[in-house]
């Protein structure tokens, strides 16, 4: 059984790795961008998510992030996330890499995340620099828009996320594929699998000698290379393994 032989694999890592994408985040409510009904389906991305149009018009991103963001601020953690937690105070897992912003893997407990793509809980000034967060800036938007900075007045305020056309956290990146190179077992869960530089994790990992074990909806594109390919949700995939390994 594909469940069975990935606690297994997970069971006896000594350097499990974990790439999670917006799958898992979906479970809290969270729309995803690719896929159906996906965020990308009804907006056109660099329009709306390049930084480029970003400094032309804050605007157009924040009349699309206001929804997405009143949504991500009352997400919580759903099973999925706290199983990758569980995962991790059991030394299954050395650390999440993760593509989501949304910071709930902090919040169920994960101790060391990394986040390739930013974090979407916090938003910087450009013109000055201020930072404060996303539920502050989230509560002007209805009577403001484009917020303005509460230093400066400056109306460039940005959620360090990253943007299209934006250079990724180097920092991040490359903790993560130093871990990729070191993990025996390389968890891959709910991402499409589709954007760089964070597909080419599970890539690294695999090259190095991992076990690959990809838990999505969807297939993805590295689905051959996996010793493990389970098709389901996270929320209900992942503490099933949880259960079997501390079973």
């Amino acid at each position: 059984m594909t469940i069975q032989r990935a606690a297994e694999l997970i069971g006896g890592a000594r350097h499990g790795l974990a790439l999670t994408g917006a799958g898992v985040s979906a479970e809290s409510g969270i729309p995803t961008f690719r896929g159906a009904g996906g965020l990308w389906t009804r907006y056109d991305p660099v329009k709306v998510a390049s930084i480029e149009y970003f400094m032309a018009d804050p605007s157009a991103y924040w009349n699309v992030s206001k929804d997405r963001g009143r949504v991500a601020l009352a997400a919580r953690p759903n099973p999925g996330h706290h199983a990758l937690a569980a995962l991790e105070a059991g030394g299954r897992l050395v650390a999440v890499v993760t593509q989501n912003t949304d910071g709930l893997h902090q919040d169920s407990g994960s101790r060391t995340v990394i986040e390739v793509h930013g974090s979407s809980r916090t938003v910087q000034c450009l013109d000055c620099g201020n930072r404060e967060p996303r539920s502050e800036v989230q509560a002007r938007l209805d009577a403001e828009m484009p917020p303005r900075c509460g230093i400066c007045g400056g109306t460039f305020l940005k959620p360090t996320v990253v943007l299209f056309g934006e250079p990724l956290p180097q920092a991040a990146i490359q903790q993560a594929f130093a871990l990729a190179r070191q993990a025996d077992v390389m968890l891959v869960v709910g991402s499409s699998l589709v954007v760089y530089p964070a597909a080419e994790i599970p890539l690294v990992a695999t090259r190095s000698g991992a076990k690959l074990i990809v838990i999505n909806a969807e297939p993805t594109p590295f689905d051959e290379l996996a010793a493990v390919v389970i098709r389901g949700k996270s929320g209900e995939v992942l503490p099933e393994i949880v259960e079997l390994i501390d079973g």
